[in-house]
């Protein structure tokens, strides 16, 4: 996104990737006509991304997942509390706790968390919610809308308000995955004039007294520039910059905690228990969905399913037992799967992104680097707005405006 803005404001714009395609973790595979996204992609109605890309024109086709489906506890399945039905009729609740589960899914979507920076969700579950069961299901919707697990480092105010994002609107699943956006970002960045370059790796960023002079290439070519933004984790950037950028500034990105899963993206020719389509883990941090049913990501009668486990921030699990946990909650769910199954991948710990937010004073950096003018980060480990998709994006657009502002 920020290319197509600095590139609109008649800037020279030179996008360099070091990936064959553009895209990141947002690409999108096509395989056997499923539309494979790396994991369960979801993008959120009210967020800083749906803005950007509607104040930017970028156009895609997509669709709100519904409402309902399975909680699991225990190795089994339970009708999940979606709505006041559901939750008078699911087995997860006893009576008493059925009561304080309804106080707290009406209340939430209004609590103000601005004084709970300083709190963790486990402690600040543990200190208001009185029933095990029920922390345990507004836990999981913390990780449903964080995608993270380690709710004992993570931040009650984040996790909060991405729930209370999750609920005002909700998401949206992608027709044809989000290379869509990809795609859509790349067509208008190249209409407006911008170059892009890909297969090309940022070797280091070229600093003279204190200003950004351009970017040298790992075959040693030179790109002259009086700004750049390097979008890349924190570890690159680290890499990148720690020859001229403050060592407090380098402590700080390297204390950042990457949020990461395990997915498993399974292609059916057909869905055994059509009805079947989602289920959220309350004892468990797991994650069951079949994005087909709501978006174009496979061919007629088929089926692309996401199956995930929020992965704690010291998990130890074995690749192998966790690939097994999940296709324990594909036996669950979709009995029958391996029948029908087309194709399969498994990725046991996927970088969903690279900073959880947390407690800390510190925090995700801000665009500009210090004490370097015209250097700039964008990710979704940059800036205070947003968690996800949303910060990737906000991030990229702040980084954009600063640029242009020199």
């Amino acid at each position: 996104s920020n290319s197509v803005t600095l590139a609109r404001a008649n800037r020279r714009v030179t996008l360099l990737e070091k990936a064959a395609q553009l895209g990141g973790r947002a690409m999108t595979s096509h395989e056997s006509g499923f539309a494979f996204n790396l994991g369960p992609h979801a993008l959120y109605a009210e967020g800083a991304a749906t803005r950007t890309f509607k104040e930017l024109g970028i156009q895609y086709s997509a669709h709100r997942p519904q409402i309902g489906g399975f909680a699991l506890i225990e190795g089994r399945r339970e009708t999940f509390p979606a709505g006041a039905l559901s939750l008078m009729t699911t087995g997860l609740f006893t009576a008493t706790e059925k009561f304080e589960a309804a106080q707290w899914l009406a209340k939430l979507g209004k609590l103000d968390a601005s004084d709970l920076h300083g709190v963790t969700l486990h402690d600040w579950l543990a200190s208001n919610i009185r029933h095990l069961r029920v922390r345990q299901l507004i836990q999981a919707l913390a990780r449903l809308t964080t995608y993270a697990g380690d709710a004992q480092r993570q931040s009650a105010a984040a996790a909060i308000r991405q729930i209370q994002l999750g609920i005002s609107s909700g998401v949206r699943y992608l027709d044809g995955g989000w290379q869509s956006l990809v795609d859509g970002l790349r067509d208008a960045a190249i209409k407006a004039g911008a170059t892009i370059e890909t297969g090309q790796r940022a070797q280091s960023i070229i600093v003279e007294q204190g200003h950004v002079r351009g970017a040298a290439l790992a075959d040693g070519a030179i790109h002259s520039a009086d700004a750049v933004i390097i979008a890349a984790s924190p570890a690159e950037v680290v890499s990148i910059t720690e020859s001229f950028v403050s060592s407090d500034w380098l402590r700080q990105l390297k204390a950042l905690i990457p949020v990461k899963a395990a997915c498993l993206d399974v292609a059916l020719a057909r869905l055994p228990q059509p009805d079947a389509r989602f289920a959220l883990g309350i004892d468990q941090p797991l994650y069951f969905s079949v994005h087909s049913a709501t978006a174009q990501l496979a061919p007629a009668n088929g089926a692309l399913i996401h199956v995930a486990k929020y992965l704690m921030t010291d998990e130890t699990t074995s690749a192998k037992s966790l690939e097994a946990e999940l296709e324990q909650v594909l036996d669950t769910m979709q009995p029958g799967w391996r029948e029908v199954l087309v194709k399969r991948r498994f990725m046991p710990a996927l970088t969903v992104n690279h900073a959880l937010v947390t407690t800390a004073t510190t925090g995700r950096p801000e665009v500009a680097v210090p004490e370097i003018a015209g250097l700039f980060i964008a990710g979704d480990w940059v800036g205070a707005e947003g968690q996800l998709a949303d910060v990737s994006v906000a991030s990229g657009s702040a980084a954009a405006h600063a640029a242009q502002a020199r």
